[in-house]
């Protein structure tokens, strides 16, 4: 089905229709997409505010926590009106306003191995705006055998990394998280940012480039970031890419896989 773009459609995404690489049809593309959100925290909170701004037709937002007044130094989509309010409905109340084109479905709960590929199910692709292991390799898990792309993101103190995996795609190039973090490190090692802290900004430079990979996926844009590892230091003003292969031996997407499901999963 082609999206028609209306007068009021056309006025409020002039900058991208009058991109070149974007055009009237790429912004149809866009009110036609769904994507997932999993997470409206401090990635969660840049990634679907620029998503409904430039048109992202249905967005889906799963979490299970409410808004604190803590999270409001870096999570720019609550207010300290929501305090106390789920975040998937602040988030949902913040996006209707910023843009009344976008149809939102706000669920409030976390995401688990027995519900993941009947959530995924539908969209286009999803944004992992966690902050624990589990729900890392859950997605990463579920959107392989949904064949659905993932752009994954992190965060800790004045850093963050970004990739997108699309292992379900065939070539070296195309690992999953998996390939490149085989299992999550002991319980006892894992620092969240409660405990080390995040420099609010840094939330919002690596959201806004999580999104801007999302767009890019949907529109067929440049260079995918699948196969490659973004690291950036905010102290440090710097951008480190690694290149990343598909491991021959990944439990998931190697040569003799032993995940073979999401029963392994909570």
């Amino acid at each position: 089905m082609t999206i028609e773009l209306t007068d009021a459609q056309l006025e409020r995404y002039a900058r991208h229709v009058i991109l070149d690489e974007v055009g009237e049809a790429g912004q149809a593309r866009l009110l036609a997409a769904r994507v997932l959100v999993v997470g409206a925290g401090g990635l969660g909170a840049p990634v679907l505010l620029y998503l409904a701004a430039a048109g992202v037709g249905h967005l889906t937002i799963v979490d299970p926590d409410t808004v604190d007044l803590s999270n409001l130094q870096r999570q720019v989509i609550h207010s300290t009106a929501t305090v106390g309010t789920p975040k998937a409905e602040s988030a949902a109340a913040a996006i209707r306003r910023l843009n009344p084109d976008i149809e939102v479905d706000a669920r409030i709960g976390r995401i688990t191995g027995a519900d993941a590929a009947r959530t995924i199910a539908g969209h286009d692709l999803v944004v992992d705006g966690t902050d624990n292991f589990a729900a890392r390799y859950l997605l990463n898990d579920a959107c392989y055998f949904a064949r659905v792309p993932l752009v994954s993101a992190a965060l800790l103190r004045f850093e963050g990394q970004i990739s997108t995996f699309k292992a379900h795609e065939p070539g070296e190039s195309r690992p999953c998280y998996r390939c490149l973090f085989r299992a999550p490190p002991p319980p006892d090692l894992v620092t969240r940012c409660e405990q080390a802290g995040i420099f609010g900004a840094v939330a919002g430079a690596v959201g806004t480039l999580q999104a801007t990979e999302v767009l890019k996926e949907l529109l067929g844009l440049g260079d995918s970031l699948a196969g490659t590892l973004l690291l950036y230091d905010a102290l440090a003003t710097s951008f480190r890419r690694i290149r990343a292969r598909r491991d021959p031996e990944c439990p998931l997407c190697g040569s003799e896989p032993t995940i073979r499901d999401l029963s392994g999963h909570p």
